[in-house]
Formats: C-alpha cells, structure tokens, sequence
C-alpha cells in the first residue's frame, strides 16, 4: 500500500489534496499491482544452463537478454498486468524465441538477421518479443502502435520482414496488412497467471554463435528523413551495447535504480535509455500505457516501494507536467511537498529528442529542484553528447562526448567537385581541442564511435553519403563549441519537424497532404512553439472554389497520418513562391509568416 496514503508518514495527508478524484480508485490500483504475479505457480528455469551457455562466448558484445540470470527474481518490469521478474523475462522470451523458428522453419534457432517486426503495448511484452528476436538471431522491428496502417505495412514491406508478432490487441489491426504483404503473424497472448510456462516449454537449444554478437544486426528503428519515405536505421548489436554502457557509466545506473517509462517504444529514447539501461544493470522500469500528466505526477510523489528515482521525457512532457502543476498544485504547502519530495527521492531527470527551451527547464527547477539533464543523440548514432550527472549543466548545452564517442565540427567547401572539410573543434570524453582562430565557428556535427549504426535498410545510396571520406557520420545538425561545451544550433536542413519529441518529415507530410482533393500545391514548415519545439505549419494552395479548415483537414488525415504529423495550423495563398528550380524557400516562409 503506498504510504502517502498512510496518515502516519511524510505528506501522507497529501494525497487526497493532490489527486481528490482518483484517491479511492489508486488504493485500489496500488493493492492489485501488489498481488498480481503473471504465474499462479512457478515453472523450471534453466537459467544455470543457459548462464553457462552464453558465458562462454569469446566476445564481450552480448545482448541485455544475456545478462537476466544474474538477476533471477528481482522485479525487472512492473506495468498495467502487475510485476515481471527478470526469470520471468528470460522464460518467456525463450518459449517465444522457439515458437519463432518453428514457425518459421529454422531448426538450428538462428535466423541469420531475419527480420521480425512487433507490435507491442507499452508492457512487459515488448521486452519479451524484442529479447525472443535476439535469440533466434533475427533483427528486432519495433512498430509503433499509434501509427496509422499504411505506415504499419511501410516499415513490414520495407524491412522485408519474415514474421509479424502481434500483442493480443493488436491482432486484429495488423492481420490484414500481413495477410496482403504475405507475412505470417504470431499472436502473443497477455501475460496472466495462465500457469502455461513449463520445464519442457523453455528447454534449452542451440543459440547463434555467441562470437557473432558483435557484427550482428540487433535492430532496425524507422525515421523520417528529408527524402521522405522514412529510412530504416539498422544497428548492431555492438552498437546498442556501445551506448547502453556508455549511458550507464555516464548517468551511474545501478540495480536499485526505479525509472518510470512513458515514452512510445520505436525509437532511441524509449528503447535504449529508458528500457535497455535500466535492464542491463537489474533495475526496474515501470511502464506506464499512456503518457497521463496526472499518473506521472502520482507515480513520482509516491512513497510505495519500489520508489522512482529516474525520470526521463521530452520537452513537451515537462510542459504537460507543469500545466497540470499550475492547475492543481497551487497551495503554497503542497508545493513545498512537492519541492521536497523530488529533491529528496529522485536522483535524475533528463530531457531529450527536442530542444528543451529554457524556461521550461527553469520553471522544472523551481518547482523540483532539478536543472534537468540536457542530452543529444538521434537515430543513427544514439547518444553521443550529454551534460554531466555531477557538476554544473550549462542550460542549451549538451555537455561534453559520452563515453566511446568521438565528436567533430566542420565545415564543408567543394573544390573542382570533390569535398573537403575544414574541423573547427574535435573532442571525445576527456577533452576537446579547438583549431586556432577558429574558436567559436559554427559547423555540422560529425560523429564517430562504435554507436554509429552500420547502414540504412537497403539504401546504399542514402547511407554513402551519411558519411565523410574518413568515415566520419554527417548528423545533419549545426553546432558550436564554446565555453567548454557544445551547443546544437538546430538542423542544417529545414524539412526535418522535431514536434513533441517525434522526428516529422516535411517532405513526407507534404506527400500525403497532396492526395487531397482540394490542396494543388503544398509547402509544410516548422515554426518554434514553446510546448511542443515545433507546430507543424501547413502553407496551401487550393482548387479554384475550394475551401478547407483545419478542422476539416484534421478529420481527413486521421487515417492515413500520424497523429503528430498533422499539421495543426494552416495557411492558405494563391501561390506559393518557388525559384526557377522549383524549390521553395521555407526560411523565407517562416519569415513571412511567422516573424521573430
């Protein structure tokens, strides 16, 4: 029972002040989390085997999945179905691993980077669909369950996946699109107290050469790109390890640690720093469904064993969480409490995959405490610079080089057709050397390190020119070093949308945009918003006679587009202006409508 529901501890009259509608049904909630276990009863788990099994590989590249034995019983996830131990992980991952290669006729259990794609809830499922693609050798496809069918059957087609697993309640939604594309789907059952799990369902087989975890493909994460289909980003194993360790060394991860998970499950951010650290050390995640202001804020000020102490969100969630602070959280002693309490309970708070403007990242530490935690990283090199855990964070920055990565800021020229680059400053974890007279010039981003991905899915074309002729990865992104640290002045290329954490191609959104009968001609631009980073601005040019609203606009796009691909404003012009090569200006545009 959580004890600010206790009259006897710390704030335990608060509670009901805080959350007065939802009082009773969390008593409730908080009681059936604490009985509820997947199993009635316990089954055999070959963990000595499989330990002695994956121990013995000559490589120190392993997948997260091989280190579960170490942590047996400890609580691993807790979510909507109750508590999931790290045996409970591992057995369940097993079981489904041979189901994988039966279905799919692979006797030897290694699919050799195959492609699976998944579609899973926010819950334990997802880690065991991702770990059982790990150990039947394939290459995991996290798909993202809010997105719109044609985008689902996109990233199936594209990475030419062999199976398609399905949590219960998405069976239906997906079938259809497998079935038409020719892919199998395995359902995964909700985990329950079922008993299902036996000695002879989790039998161990032959696993992949443990010397091929390194080179091997891990997983595949789609993101949009200004070419405007998104492009599959494939990583090795070698490389999610690379910033596990490199983020878990950096921010101290330790076994005792309790994040809590409100960030979607298809790209870095969900995957890596707040699902794969916290497993890698025997932590505990606790996933929540749906992002909800009013959860996370109950979650975080509660006293019930495990505690959070790490916290980690975008930009906009942080400014969700401070709008239902200012509706709720007005007296003056519940904001003492509040002050208090995260202070005193909570270690780390971190945002990322946008830009966090300044005063959210001021008002956040007025009301907790915390400077949070500024981090840069995308897709193609995960992490790759950080503010310090300990010591001063510089608000804007984004620190210094984690562990392993090597960081480069450079300017291009292009000389009889062939390029050159001119560094300004180079650096890695321990220090940064500046070219004299230089200092403080601004240049693309250039990263290198074991994180850099390996290539982009089937474009040999796309992932050549990622990178510089010394192998250096083209972020894309403008940045400075001063000051002792390296600031991010935004992407070279406007037709990139960083709206509430998610990455919105222009291009692509300009695509869809022109499948509607009434819009001719179509420019998308991203003009700054102090909650989400950036709206999604839509400039048309419509049929002679035609109107639309965005109303209107909103209810056709439902089904075919993101929710947060959807432009939210729209402006409408008898031309857009384009130069004689037909491309349009989109600085000049926001310019025009939306000046500074």
């Amino acid at each position: 029972m959580c004890q600010l529901l206790q009259p006897g501890c710390a704030g335990g009259m608060l509670l009901p002040l805080l959350f007065p509608q939802v009082c009773r049904p969390l008593r409730c909630l908080l009681r059936d989390l604490s009985r509820c276990r997947w199993d009635g009863k316990r089954a055999a788990c070959p963990h000595r085997a499989l330990h002695t099994a994956w121990a013995t590989c000559s490589s120190d590249i392993t997948p997260v999945f091989t280190r579960a034995p170490a942590f047996g019983d400890k609580v691993a996830i807790i979510d909507q179905n109750g508590e999931h131990t790290y045996r409970d992980l591992l057995s369940r991952s097993l079981r489904l691993s041979q189901e994988i290669c039966r279905l799919l006729e692979c006797p030897s259990r290694d699919l050799r980077e195959e492609r699976i794609s998944f579609l899973c809830p926010n819950d334990a499922s997802y880690v065991v669909a991702q770990w059982a693609s790990w150990m039947s050798g394939g290459i995991a496809v996290p798909l993202y369950r809010k997105h719109p069918v044609p985008e689902l059957e996109y990233v199936i087609q594209d990475s030419q996946s062999a199976l398609v697993i399905a949590a219960e309640e998405f069976v239906g939604k997906i079938t259809p699109s497998a079935k038409k594309l020719g892919v199998p789907v395995l359902p995964l059952p909700r985990f329950g107290g079922d008993g299902s799990t036996s000695p002879a369902a989790t039998q161990e087989g032959p696993l992949p050469s443990c010397s091929s975890w390194k080179d091997r493909g891990a997983m595949i994460i789609y993101t949009s790109g200004t070419t405007g289909r998104p492009k599959g980003v494939l990583s090795t194993h070698q490389n999610v390890q690379a910033v596990t360790t490199g983020l878990v060394e950096k921010w101290e991860w330790k076994k005792e640690d309790v994040i809590l998970h409100v960030l979607p499950l298809h790209h870095v951010h969900g995957v890596i720093n707040k699902l794969l650290c916290p497993l890698w050390v025997g932590a505990t995640c606790i996933m929540f469904p749906e992002f909800s202001a009013e959860m996370v804020w109950k979650k975080l000020l509660s006293s019930q064993a495990p505690r959070v102490n790490v916290f980690m969100a975008v930009p906009t969630i942080y400014a969700k969480l401070m709008e239902y602070y200012d509706e709720h959280f007005s007296q003056p002693q519940v904001q003492d409490f509040v002050h208090a309490f995260c202070q005193d309970n909570i270690r780390l708070m971190v945002s990322g995959s946008a830009a966090l403007p300044v005063p959210v990242l001021e008002k956040w530490k007025s009301i907790t405490g915390h400077t949070l935690l500024e981090r840069y990283g995308m897709t193609e090199i995960g992490m790759a610079l950080s503010n310090p855990l300990h010591g001063v964070r510089v608000p804007g920055s984004v620190g210094t080089p984690l562990p392993g990565v090597e960081v480069r800021i450079a300017s291009e020229t292009l000389r009889d057709g062939a390029r050159s680059y001119t560094t300004h400053a180079q650096g890695d974890e321990h220090s940064t050397q500046v070219t004299p007279g230089l200092e403080g010039q601004e240049g693309e981003l250039l990263v290198k390190g074991p994180s850099v991905f390996r290539k982009y899915w089937n474009r040999p074309k796309e992932t050549a020119d990622a990178f510089t002729p010394d192998g250096w990865f083209r972020t894309g992104d403008t940045a400075v070093y001063k000051d002792g640290v390296y600031w991010i002045r935004g992407r070279t290329s406007v037709d990139i949308i960083k709206n509430g954490g998610f990455k919105v191609s222009a291009l692509e959104v300009e695509r869809q945009l022109l499948t509607h009968p009434h819009i001719t001609d179509v420019a998308v631009i991203g003009p700054p918003d102090m909650v989400w980073g950036q709206r999604v601005s839509a400039v048309v040019k419509l049929r002679k006679g035609e109107m639309l609203s965005v109303r209107e606009l909103k209810d056709w796009a439902r089904d075919t587009m993101a929710p947060y691909s959807i432009p939210t404003e729209l402006i409408v012009v008898d031309e857009i202006p384009r130069n004689q090569m037909g491309k349009v200006n989109k600085k000049e545009l926001l310019k025009r409508f939306y000046p500074a």
